[in-house]
């Protein structure tokens, strides 16, 4: 007894409104998915394959279509051929096997290749420059090699007194037709032409300057804008200096990606600037005025007496410009820290003895308590496991 089929449009995931393109939609990517060249051997993929196929088949067809929703799958008993008696003849797989076949054998959605004019590649290089310069912008000064029409033979390649000639390949249309054979039959391919790379000519006779290509590459110094606010990791684009463009096409772009130095006391978050500064225990204690570095110089900022240590002091307008609007910036945050000094002088250590003793004697706390430190004998040999 024969398997019962499932509903067609519960096979494509759809309900019975979907109009043509929700249709085609829903069974490209079934085909994808299922397709038997991207899951070899598996049967069960290959059984969903021609399930949805076979859906996709009749809710495709305006006429089959009309059939099935009146009469369900009793309308197409009886059929010749196709999957389990179904008639696939007259079914119309056209432009969507195109883009499934073009992404199963890597040439992605099928397009036309055209030997009309068309836009140079893109070139990229990169340039280094300091915390400050990415804040306030630059003029840097790059040395590139740059591809140039060649003068002898103004860009054709051809040796002068010769003209590039038709290919004889692709009849002077840059691009060639090849079939495969596909899981339903033959399916039809257009690429690009591999003898002429989609120009549609040939040169025979080469210009002995630029080698045939059309260009010489020289060497150029590029002016390069970099705005204020600028981050590590952003480009800036250079219009008209990538590669010349094919068949009088326009050059590509430059593109410039930006690399900022690490600063040694500024750290930066979008548009704000995060740093620490140290200040002395009598300025935390008393109060008093230190000394700030930003981006626009030295600040002198007012500490207030008894300010602890990892107090947050924000600048406001201290930041990074916008790169919208280089009047408007982010702000600059301080992380003080009270700074503890490595030596002091032997008076020093008497004033603070004294400051201590004026505070409640805390260098003296263990022995007022009874708790006895544990000394620290930086020469005492470690006793062995077995020794007491």
């Amino acid at each position: 007894m024969a398997d019962q089929k499932r509903d067609y449009y519960e096979v494509l995931g759809l309900d019975k409104s979907a109009d043509e393109a929700a249709i085609k939609k829903a069974y490209r990517s079934l085909a994808k998915k299922y397709h038997p060249d991207m899951n070899p051997g598996d049967q069960d993929a290959e059984k969903k394959f021609k399930e949805a196929s076979e859906a996709y088949a009749v809710l495709s067809d305006p006429e089959k279509k009309r059939q099935y929703d009146q009469f369900g799958h009793s309308a197409f008993d009886g059929g010749a051929g196709g999957f389990g008696g179904f008639d696939f003849n007259g079914a119309d797989f056209g432009d969507i096997f195109g883009d499934i076949f073009g992404d199963l054998f890597g040439g992605g959605r099928s397009r036309r290749p055209s030997n009309g004019p068309s836009k140079g590649a893109n070139i990229r290089t990169s340039i280094r420059i300091t915390f400050e310069e990415a804040v306030f912008g630059v003029e840097k000064e790059l040395d590139l090699t740059l591809k140039d029409t060649c003068n002898t033979c103004h860009g054709s390649g051809a040796k002068p007194g010769t003209s590039p000639e038709t290919c004889t390949k692709c009849g002077g249309k840059g691009q060639v037709v090849f079939t495969q054979q596909s899981f339903f039959g033959t399916v039809r391919n257009v690429q690009t032409c591999p003898e002429c790379g989609g120009s549609g000519k040939v040169v025979k006779e080469k210009c002995t300057d630029c080698h045939g290509s059309g260009y010489i590459a020289n060497r150029k110094k590029i002016q390069v804008s970099i705005p204020a606010g600028i981050d590590n990791g952003q480009s800036v684009r250079i219009r008209d200096k990538g590669e010349p463009g094919t068949n009088g096409g326009p050059r590509g772009d430059l593109l410039v990606e930006i690399i900022v130095q690490r600063h040694p006391i500024f750290q930066r978050q979008e548009y704000n600037i995060f740093s620490t500064v140290p200040m002395s225990f009598p300025i935390a204690a008393l109060g008093g005025e230190i000394i700030i570095d930003t981006v626009d110089g030295k600040v002198a900022y007012e500490v207030k007496p008894g300010t602890q240590t990892d107090t947050k002091v924000r600048l406001k307008g201290k930041g990074v410009p916008t790169l919208r609007n280089k009047e408007i910036r982010g702000d600059h945050y301080i992380t003080l820290v009270v700074q503890v000094p490595d030596k002091i002088s032997n008076e020093a250590k008497e004033a603070l003895k004294q400051y201590d003793e004026a505070m409640g004697g805390t260098l003296h706390a263990t022995k007022d308590t009874g708790t006895e430190s544990e000394p620290q004998d930086k020469d005492k040999k470690k006793k062995g496991f077995w020794k007491n």
